[in-house]
């Protein structure tokens, strides 16, 4: 699978990221046999970056990918993971337990950290669960308003005096590639790269088929300054894979889409039935058409989800279905259309 660079790091990514909350038992319970199997078939399918948390399970999703990459050579599976959360002990809760979102995760508890030694022992403790001795791509989780509401700047103060500090002191000391943020909302990152220097934002859900306000000013900072985006969460929560016009309708941003976007999303529908591309496919390559889109990433909780996945990548789209959508206003027309992902040469770099 093509490799994009991070920024002006050494840090490659694949075009496709496996997103690892799904073996963190995320809204299910699977066996750590079964998580393990998930992240082989991942790299199997030549797969070659993988991002997880803390959060993620509380510690199980990094649990287990520290079992799987422990056994394979560390230059060909680029990890990242993320801090502001510290995870402290817990009573095992009764099977079944569901906590924010996590089904029979490890018995720990998340508290949001941005300090500098909250940072330090959070990266720490993902080293120990990972068994490794340095992380290819770090992130701070989850900073902005949509997570953290009324205590948003509070937060975002910790982390520019502290926790930025200890992130900046890994990447100097080699214990870290790239640093960046992990979030929800690009303001937030165009807020933080003001008085921070980053490598690489992972941005969720905010450049889909669905939404490219982030084309206006903040796609063009970030090639401004060479920072890489990773887009994650390119199905906006689900309901660019499962379309709106059949009997089961997807989320859209974690919750019941709202009548207008169902709309919007028909009509997309419509028009990949014309042109016979399977509606997923589009929105899983929509995001890698701007130069400064390093990868996409996508949650996987199975082998053949995996597969599914791969074949979505390689699904040859015609440059008349990205125009048609421009003609009926379903896509900006300075949108950079995707060409066919496998045609594409191998470990080109972003441009930057």
């Amino acid at each position: 699978m093509q490799l994009r660079t991070i920024g002006r790091t050494t840090v490659t990514v694949s075009l496709l990221g496996f997103g690892a909350s799904g073996i963190g038992n995320l809204y299910r319970a699977m066996s750590d046999e079964a998580g393990e199997a998930v992240i082989n078939a991942a790299i199997g399918a030549g797969i070659r970056y993988v991002d997880t948390a803390p959060r993620y399970g509380h510690g199980l999703s990094e649990r287990r990918l520290g079992t799987v990459c422990n056994t394979v050579p560390k230059q060909d599976v680029t990890l990242s993971t993320k801090v502001g959360r510290r995870l402290t002990p817990i009573l095992p809760p009764p099977p079944g337990t569901s906590r924010h979102g996590f089904v029979d995760a490890d018995p720990f508890e998340e508290h949001f950290d941005y300090s500098y030694d909250g940072v330090m022992r959070s990266f720490e403790d993902s080293l120990r669960r990972l068994q490794r001795e340095s992380i290819d791509i770090l992130f701070a989780h989850d900073l902005g308003r949509m997570t953290h509401g009324t205590d948003h700047q509070r937060h975002l103060s910790a982390f520019l005096s502290g926790g930025y500090r200890a992130m900046c002191e890994l990447r100097s000391d080699g214990r870290v590639g790239a640093i960046g943020l992990g979030v929800n909302e690009w303001e937030i990152c165009a807020d933080v790269m003001r008085d921070a220097d980053l490598d690489v934002v992972m941005l969720a859900g905010r450049y889909t088929l669905l939404e490219q306000a982030p084309l206006d000013h903040f796609l063009p900072e970030c090639k401004r300054r060479g920072v890489s985006v990773i887009a994650a969460a390119p199905f906006n929560s689900g309901i660019l894979a499962t379309g709106a016009s059949g009997p089961k309708i997807g989320h859209y941003n974690y919750d019941a889409p709202p009548p207008g976007i169902i709309e919007r999303v028909r009509r997309i529908e419509a028009i990949a039935r014309a042109h016979d591309v399977p509606l997923a496919a589009a929105a899983l390559q929509f995001p890698l058409g701007h130069p400064v889109v390093a990868s996409v990433v996508s949650g996987m909780s199975g082998r053949s989800q995996v597969l599914a996945t791969v074949r979505l990548l390689e699904t040859s789209i015609p440059a008349g279905f990205w125009a048609d959508l421009i003609s009926e206003g379903l896509m900006r027309d300075d949108v950079p259309a995707p060409i066919h992902m496998a045609s594409a040469s191998k470990d080109r770099p972003n441009s930057l």
